[in-house]
């Protein structure tokens, strides 16, 4: 095996002290809240172009929309996000009809007697823009300024050029009392007929522009609204200009008006302030080489995943779902928030709260062949778009994913141990019962007792597990494997949600379902070991293809087996180290392919990047087998990529390029979204590792082993909630490099125990969850 050039690694600091600043999708930005998206070039300018627009329920509906000023665009001067959903530009313009001094640089010439433009936009609901002009030359001006405006109504994955759906557009322009509207609407049609789903689809959606509190009134003419404009030395001229969409029989209202940079008083916000107000608080007093970049992760997690918030799918002020990921991914994704909830449970348990109940909702209750629905399988993804509502394609409800199945039942425990609340938890049992089930009748084909995937539908995912892109699965001489797949990370997901099931089951009195789930855990543990292992490569094989041989290349997917407990521990720690080994592990994190297989590409979604979302279960599974080396460097390595990044957001993925004198940075994987939803949250789970702790609310305990780092001496964790008790810890390193901790506050009733995870290997016999749990079932 050969290894790929490394150079001496940089000290921790040293991203810190460098000027590298990397931001996804360079060139574009994102406004965002909920599921309405504004999508513009750096200027906030918005031609027709990929992936830029106005988008709501992902459609397109603008896809121009600049300003120009006696015909001419004006020049930006400074633009930015002040909050997600908010964003501010300022532009110049030479002011007309003067004679001032002309100099060689034009930007300079404006800026001596100026008008300024200023756009103030706030997106939610559809969007409100404060637009202000403003003379600052020394002589009285007359101007007009033009708004070019145009709506597609493009699906998002059709702003490429490649349109499918076609419908009929009209405008009308109207006028009232102090108001003009321009309204657009679109109505398409499909009849469709796929795998015996057949009918005729219809949408209507559109998009009223209106303009209010203007002295002088716009003229239309085509797609171009002018205002006539007379202002005297520093005099300023104001309009609103609200984008009001209308989706099928809804028409939104946008959520935010004039001057609304300070949050206003609206029952979004409100919703907002009262996760914000009740999560967890993350502070430090004592400074370490990447405590500043911790803590900022650990707190801009929570502004974006409620930035996110799909508040339509709430299902209490306590209870929410978020979307993916911006800008792709603003839909409901089955796995992407089960795993987000659970990783958030540090912060707030209002995730899982939320999805649970609505993923139950969606569960699977008929065969569908097209949408690849089973009864009891769980949703993979469910968009809005024009080319699903009119069913081109499966995605308005599409099942075709594993993960999803497995991940349901063990967040439904994560739930449990987190609160201990049986009229919670109980509405969610028997749709997690259901989805066990599934796996074990449907996705085991050729009855081998592992679980397995192909799709059934003529446009269905290929690739149904972690990696989910189809080229995901590679043979080691770089041949694609054919499905029906069983992945080595799928088994180790249902091995943990069948164990944590049962536990669950046996708390709520089902004592011999409980058993059965617990021996077939047990089973599928022993068999998987022996079937997956790779002796010569010391680790497990990505999977085994349709004729059950092992896909003999070398993965992150064997650090899931780590992760969920499947893998045997005697076996763990050479999976580890080859996982770790140069041509994995890239100084960012782990590859999710090696640099020395054939089908390497440091760009590809999945055959050579590095996904921040992996390695918060990664580091739980070293934690788990008392490997606190290797939690210590997985920890180090994503917080030191986090340290790259505007926010200190770790990006959906990055380039799996490696950490060397000649490549100083990371490329960001083009097309990455960010903020994405598990992104965010996978920072909770590599603290959680780092400080041992894990609730277990039945029994009113909190389990702590804290192992903190050099790079991070110190970190107190405030208002955590377990059960109904709230707890305020601090955690610091000692002169002797031990780690401790002091309780600051205790509201309710709980018991904070320093022991290791009872779900942790290193815990004494007694003292761990498995012999407890097998003790009480035989």
């Amino acid at each position: 095996m050969s290894a790929s050039p490394t150079a001496e690694r940089p000290s921790a600091g040293w991203a810190g002290r460098s000027l590298i600043r990397l931001r996804p999708r360079a060139g574009t930005t994102y406004v965002s809240s909920d599921r309405t998206v504004l999508a513009t070039r750096d200027d906030g300018v918005l031609l027709p172009e990929l992936d830029r627009g106005l988008f709501v329920d992902e459609t397109r509906l603008l896809s121009r929309w600049r300003w120009l000023i006696e015909g001419a665009p004006p020049q930006a001067v400074s633009a930015s996000n002040v909050a997600q959903h908010s964003w501010l530009g300022y532009f110049i313009a030479p002011a007309p009809d003067g004679h001032a001094e002309r100099e060689r640089d034009p930007i300079s010439a404006a800026a001596q007697e100026a008008v300024e433009l200023r756009l103030s936009r706030y997106v939610g609901g559809g969007m409100h823009e404060d637009v202000d002009l403003t003379n600052f030359a020394r002589w009285p001006i007359r101007l007009t300024l033009a708004l070019e405006l145009e709506s597609d109504f493009a699906d998002q994955a059709e702003t490429g050029g490649d349109r499918r759906q076609k419908g009929r557009k009209t405008s009308v322009w109207s006028e009232g009392e102090g108001a003009w509207d321009l309204t657009t609407t679109y109505e398409a049609t499909h009849r469709y007929d796929h795998q015996g789903e057949t009918g005729v689809a219809a949408i209507h959606r559109g998009l009223t522009v209106r303009f209010t509190h203007a002295t002088t009134p716009p003229r239309r003419r085509r797609n171009r609204i002018s205002f006539d404009v007379s202002l005297a030395p520093g005099e300023a001229w104001h309009c609103c200009v609200d984008l009001i969409p209308e989706i099928e029989s809804r028409r939104l209202t946008p959520r935010y008006g004039c001057r609304s940079f300070e949050a206003p008083d609206n029952p979004y916000e409100r919703r907002t302030a009262i996760f914000l107000d009740e999560a967890t608080k993350f502070s430090s007093r004592e400074s370490g080489a990447l405590s500043p970049v911790v803590i900022g992760a650990l707190e801009q997690g929570k502004h974006d995943l409620a930035a996110l918030r799909l508040f339509d799918l709430d299902v209490g002020e306590r209870a929410w779902t978020p979307a993916a990921g911006l800008p792709l991914y603003v839909a409901l994704f089955g796995r992407d928030t089960l795993t987000a909830a659970w990783e958030a449970a540090p912060v707030s348990t209002d995730l899982m709260r939320g999805t649970l109940p609505v993923l139950a909702d969606w569960q699977g209750k008929a065969v569908n062949d097209w949408r690849d629905e089973q009864p009891g399988r769980m949703l993979h993804e469910a968009h809005d778009g024009p080319l699903a509502a009119l069913n081109f394609n499966p995605q308005g409800r599409s099942y075709g994913s594993l993960t999803t199945s497995g991940f349901y039942p063990f967040v439904v425990a994560q739930l449990w141990h987190w609160t201990a609340d049986k009229a919670l938890v109980q509405p969610f049992i028997e749709p997690a019962v259901k989805a066990i089930q599934w796996l074990r009748t449907c996705s085991d084909r050729d009855h081998d007792g592992f679980f397995d995937y192909r799709t059934r539908s003529a446009m269905g995912t290929e690739n149904q597990g972690w990696k989910d892109s189809g080229d995901a699965l590679v043979h080691a001489d770089g041949s694609s494997a054919q499905t029906p797949i069983a992945t080595c990370e799928e088994q180790g997901i249902a091995f943990a949600a069948m164990l944590n099931m049962a536990e669950v089951l046996l708390w709520f009195g089902r004592r011999d379902e409980a058993k059965h789930l617990y021996d077939d855990a047990v089973e599928l543990k022993k068999r998987f070991n022996a079937a997956f292992w790779m002796e010569d490569e010391g680790t497990f094989a990505m999977a085994l293809d349709r004729d059950g041989r092992q896909v003999r290349s070398v993965g992150s997917n064997a650090l899931h087996c780590v992760a969920t407990g499947i893998a045997d521990k005697t076996l763990v720690p050479r999976t580890l180290d080859r996982l770790m080994a140069p041509d994995m592990f890239s100084g960012w994190g782990v590859r999710t392919l090696s640099s020395d297989h054939p089908s390497y590409n440091p760009y590809s979604y999945h055959r050579g990047t590095v996904w921040p979302v992996e390695h918060g279960p990664f580091a739980v599974g070293a934690y788990r087998y008392g490997c606190h080396e290797r939690v210590e460097q997985i920890c180090r390595a994503q917080f030191e990529t986090a340290a790259l990044f505007d926010h200190f957001r770790l990006p959906e993925c990055i380039a799996g390029h490696p950490r060397d004198g000649d490549h100083p940075f990371p490329a960001v994987y083009p097309a990455a979204n960010s903020p994405q939803a598990w992104s965010a949250t996978t920072v909770y789970t590599l603290l959680q590792a780092m400080l041992g702790l894990q609730p277990f609310a039945p029994t009113r305990m909190l389990f702590i082993d804290p192992f903190l780092p050099p790079w991070l001496p110190e970190i107190t964790l405030t208002g955590m909630r377990v059960a109904d008790a709230t707890v305020s810890l601090r955690f610091f390193r000692k002169p002797n490099g031990r780690s401790d901790y002091e309780v600051l506050d205790k509201q309710g009733s709980l018991h904070v125990i320093r022991q290791p995870s009872p779900w942790s290997l290193t815990a004494n016999f007694g003292e761990r969850a498995k012999d407890i749990l097998a003790g009480a079932l035989h």
